[in-house]
Formats: C-alpha cells, sequence, structure tokens
C-alpha cells in the first residue's frame, strides 16, 4: 500500500463515508463495483473517487473496477480501524453516557474502558456496566491502562486542562466535545468535534434549497 508523505484532511474525511457505504453493498452481497456506479451511489464524482484512492496506491482495475471487501479492508487499514483502541470519556453527563452508549452499542473497535468526572452526584453510578470514576484519579488509570484516546466531554473553560493531563498520562488521541478548540502536543492527534458547526451548515443548506424555491 503506498503512502504519500502528506494526504490532505479533505481526503481523510471522505474515507470513513466511502467505508460506510463498502459495508452496506458487502451486507447487499455486492462484489465490484465501478467508480461510476459509486459515484452515483455516494455522490462524488467518479474521477474524485479515484483522485482520492490513488493517494494511496491502486486498488482498481481498469475494465473490472473495485473489489468491495478488498476495498473495504484497504480502507480499514488505512485508517487504522484493523485494529482496537481503548478509550476513557471524561465528562460524565448526558454527551458523555451518550458518546458511551453509542461505542458500546456500535462496538466499531473502540472501546470505553473508563469513564471520569468530577461531579460527586454522578461518581459511583454506572454507565454501561462500567462505573464512573474520580477525575483525580484520570492520570493514573491511563497510564497504568494503556489508554489509546481520551474523549473530552467538559465544559470549555476545564477543556484545554483535562487535554494536558491526558497528553501527559500518554493518550496518543484526543476526540474533543467541548466548545473550544483545544492544543495539543506534535506526537498527540486531535479532532475537535464543534456539533455547532455542523447545526449551522444545515441552516445554510435549507436557506439555499428555500432560495431555490422561490
Amino acid at each position: 500500500m503506498k503512502r504519500q508523505a502528506k494526504i490532505s484532511n479533505a481526503v481523510i474525511k471522505r474515507l470513513p463515508r466511502y467505508r460506510r457505504y463498502l459495508k452496506e453493498l458487502q451486507k447487499k452481497g455486492v462484489d465490484k463495483i465501478s467508480s461510476n456506479e459509486f459515484s452515483n451511489l455516494i455522490g462524488y464524482t467518479a474521477s474524485q473517487i479515484r483522485q482520492d484512492l490513488n493517494n494511496f496506491g491502486g486498488f482498481g482495475q481498469q475494465g473490472y473496477g473495485y473489489s468491495v471487501d478488498s476495498l473495504y479492508k484497504e480502507i480499514s487499514a488505512i485508517l487504522g480501524l484493523d485494529r482496537q483502541y481503548k478509550m476513557v470519556i471524561v465528562g460524565a453527563g448526558n454527551l458523555g453516557q451518550a458518546i458511551a452508549n453509542h461505542t458500546y452499542y456500535y462496538k466499531a473497535g473502540f472501546v470505553v474502558c473508563g469513564i471520569f468526572e468530577i461531579n460527586p452526584r454522578l461518581i459511583g453510578i454506572r454507565i454501561n456496566d462500567i462505573e464512573v470514576m474520580d477525575y483525580e484519579n484520570v492520570v493514573e488509570y491511563v497510564e497504568e491502562n494503556d489508554i489509546d484516546i481520551g474523549v473530552i466531554c467538559t465544559t470549555k473553560e476545564a477543556a484545554q486542562e483535562v487535554a494536558d493531563k491526558l497528553c501527559f498520562a500518554g493518550v496518543k488521541g484526543l476526540w474533543n466535545f467541548a466548545p473550544v478548540d483545544i492544543e495539543t502536543p506534535n506526537h498527540v492527534a486531535i479532532e475537535n468535534v464543534h456539533l455547532s458547526d455542523s447545526l449551522h451548515s444545515l441552516a445554510y443548506h435549507m436557506n439555499r434549497l428555500n432560495e431555490e424555491k422561490n
């Protein structure tokens, strides 16, 4: 599998969508698909699909198209989804509980091992049979259990301090849901998720569609 030094973030963000559609094709028993057929299904142009995949090597055969199973496995490997990741969640409020429930029921290789909170009313409750622990113990827990990912579901005021602690403890990546962009050392990957950004984009598209009708 060929890898270039730097792949654009836009390409990386499209890969999970490719993988998701390929999984649906697998469920339907589809063995192969052309870039044109994939384009009609997923909404990207056939040229865009070929360009994206060519960043990582040639997966298709001219006159044949793509093997659905092979391409699914290749994209899974590119995304690092051919292994399991251990996670801790900091913040056991509604959002933290929702993420814990999501990862529990969808079981996609991301395992929540621990949940931490500062609110004494939440410490000790169980979420999917995981007892919420005192945030004071998070560094020790991450170090002892070789945790890969920290999930931040705190207030924006607390997020950076939490990130610093998790990075110090040795996580390799942070999934941040606090409404603020946090900074990490170069060796720790970060994904800042702003739910309001997605909602604002929806408002834009709704208004554009409304303008086109009028």
